[in-house]
């Protein structure tokens, strides 16, 4: 589902410059930018968790005091639905912005807590720090390539889990997370396995795993981990390589074929993951097959 964002249209409307651009299933998108020297208003029908990855000292957020500083890498800035915010840009940086839904969010919550809060008000938050943010987008965002099949699991998996920190620490529903206790029923993770099995060429998102196990996003990931000490982006990954190093020993498919069947969408990618993991590219393991 392709959702258009006031603030992604709007951005592009400026001086910004798209870097790298990503809609996952559930139509939430990410998006990396760079500007300077621009001033831009922005109000829009839908939240923008933004973080700053470089740069951004000289970035000005008006207020009722007055221009207001105190941007730079790893700050943050919340702004919820239907808030009007205008920044005046003085030198170039790069940052990050996830653009959702109040729908996504009354979802999401709905999942986890099995019960719909009657309304959600996130916080407005400028130039703000917090390590958990950081981490997700750092670790997990801004590590890998977004237009990369195979990666999309775990974009998918990252978002989730800012959306739900963000329920947790930025709005007024203050809920504890509810404690998964065990792992997946043995019938439904051999289902779950044997749909990853078939699907490993495919664009996976954490959604469509859950769904085949008939859960919550949140507590199919947690069960998940539990049965197999695995993230699901993590088992994906490995059960990929497996499959790719399977075809590399005993079929004579080109390199580009078999990264296709794993999920990669070039052989470039799908070399660079596989040295990462074997220390050698998949073309030497070939030849040592030969000899």
């Amino acid at each position: 589902m392709n959702k258009s964002y006031q603030a992604f249209e709007n951005l592009q409307q400026h001086r910004a410059r798209l870097q790298g651009s990503v809609q996952l299933g559930s139509g939430i998108q990410l998006a990396a930018w760079r500007n300077d020297f621009d001033c831009v208003t922005q109000r829009s029908d839908h939240h923008t968790l933004s973080l700053y990855v470089e740069a951004g000292f000289d970035t000005w957020h008006k207020t009722q005091a007055g221009w207001q500083d105190g941007g730079g890498p790893d700050r943050f800035c919340l702004m919820p639905e239907n808030s009007e915010s205008t920044w005046d840009i003085r030198s170039e940086f790069s940052f990050v912005h996830l653009y959702c839904t109040d729908e996504h969010l009354r979802h999401l919550a709905e999942q986890i807590w099995d019960k719909s809060p009657a309304a959600i008000s996130l916080d407005e938050m400028i130039f703000s720090e917090d390590p958990r943010i950081t981490q997700l987008y750092r670790h997990f965002l801004l590590s890998c390539d977004w237009q990369q099949n195979a990666n999309h699991l775990t974009l998918s998996s990252a978002s989730t889990l800012l959306m739900t920190h963000l329920l947790q620490h930025y709005s007024q529903l203050l809920w504890k997370l509810p404690a998964v206790r065990g792992g997946l029923a043995p019938t439904v993770l051999r289902n779950v396995m044997a749909y990853i099995e078939e699907n490993l060429a495919a664009s996976l998102t954490l959604g469509e795993l859950a769904y085949q196990a008939a859960l919550s996003e949140f507590h199919f990931a947690r069960m998940f981990k539990q049965s197999t000490k695995l993230a699901p982006h993590q088992y994906v990954m490995q059960r990929r390589m497996a499959k790719a190093e399977l075809l590399l020993r005993h079929s004579k498919l080109p390199l580009t074929e078999i990264a296709l069947q794993c999920g990669f969408n070039s052989s470039s990618h799908f070399s660079h993951r596989f040295k990462s993991l074997h220390g050698m590219m998949p073309s030497a393991l070939r030849r040592a097959e030969v000899t």
